[in-house]
């Protein structure tokens, strides 16, 4: 538990309840979707989730939930923001390691 005190722990940390949220997410409003007087997430927020770091657990919840996958720009948006994101992890590790 060391390694959580230091700054790449405590951002590894952060990362992973970010993703565990949103995928935990995408799983909330697929339940709310099988019931018509149900408040929805928006999709705003499903996408702001995944763009400020959630990425990884938006594409896994759209696949594992089997939710939002008949629109294109869930299909594409989010595994594209995934990608951008591991180009920037790439980047930010090999510049400040």
């Amino acid at each position: 538990m060391k390694w959580l005190l230091t700054p790449q722990g405590l951002l590894a940390a952060c990362f992973l309840l970010l993703n565990l949220f949103t995928f935990l997410q995408m799983g909330w409003d697929k339940r709310q979707s099988r019931r018509p007087d149900a408040r929805r997430v928006p999709e705003k927020r499903l996408f702001l989730t995944a763009a400020v770091g959630g990425s990884l657990g938006a594409v896994l919840g759209m696949f594992h939930f089997r939710h939002k996958t008949k629109h294109w720009y869930f299909r594409l948006g989010l595994p594209l923001i995934l990608i951008v994101h591991i180009a920037l992890a790439g980047f930010l590790w090999y510049q400040f390691r």
